[in-house]
């Protein structure tokens, strides 16, 4: 056996381990580094929609859209089809 060999055997455990730790200490710091962008995304996001200011005429509005959605998944009735067009006469004169 050359001196290679002789040294990779005798400390083969010893190269191993200090290989594992660095790979876990470099995953572990590229880890941290997409959370905290991620963290910064969301910030932002949040920031963003604290400026939006709601009024209860467009919670009403959405709530009717979402009430026409519903309608619409289901099966269609002639009571169902009435109660569409009373929503879009609502949202119409919420509009204005």
């Amino acid at each position: 056996m050359n001196k290679f060999q002789l040294f990779l055997t005798k400390y083969f455990n010893v190269i191993a381990l200090v290989l594992l730790i660095m790979i876990f200490f470099r995953t572990c710091s590229s880890s941290e580094h997409t959370i905290n962008k991620r963290i910064d995304k969301l910030t932002e996001k949040v920031d963003s929609m604290s400026k939006i200011t709601v009024t209860r005429k467009d919670l009403t509005i959405e709530g009717l859209k979402s009430e026409k959605r519903m309608i619409q998944s289901t099966d269609r009735k002639m009571m169902d089809v009435n109660r569409q067009t009373e929503i879009d006469k609502e949202i119409e004169t919420l509009n204005k």
